[in-house]
């Protein structure tokens, strides 16, 4: 089933980080939140795993473009699309790390105009809305 995904960031000059197809295994037309973030983290973290790794035996320099730079500082994270890290994604570990940042409110999921809040919410697959995830940030300060 393919699903539209956005994801924001508050407080950004452009808080769109990046809208997309996403391919799911799933065939049903209601589906519960905690489905719904484990079978994202699993088509994320097999994007991840099928990556190809960057070894190099010589280190060069690498610039971006001029015209894409602006680009990728307006993100905030300029990369340059390589994994140095040989060490693949674990599934498992991930999918617990979602459903335990989506109880911890380090994100929000909207489906269309409503937020969800549970993980056992069921959500009708029927219309074409998009999902919306934003990051959330935690103001610092102090108690006096």
């Amino acid at each position: 089933m393919e699903i539209k995904v956005s994801v924001k960031q508050l407080g950004k000059k452009y808080p769109i980080l990046a809208e997309k197809k996403i391919e799911i295994d799933y065939h049903e037309n209601t589906i519960s939140v905690e489905t719904l973030l484990k079978l994202f983290v699993k088509e994320q973290v097999e994007k991840f795993n099928n990556k190809s790794f960057e070894l190099e035996d010589e280190d060069y320099k690498k610039e971006p473009q001029n015209n894409y730079l602006n680009i990728l500082t307006d993100t905030g994270k300029v990369g340059f699309n390589s994994i140095y890290n040989e060490k693949k994604a674990d599934l498992d570990k991930a999918q617990k790390n979602a459903i335990q940042a989506f109880e911890d409110g380090i994100f929000a999921v909207f489906y269309d105009d409503e937020q969800l809040e549970q993980l056992v919410q069921i959500i009708s697959l029927n219309t074409a809305h998009s999902f919306t995830f934003i990051r959330l940030t935690f103001l610092a300060g102090s108690y006096w």
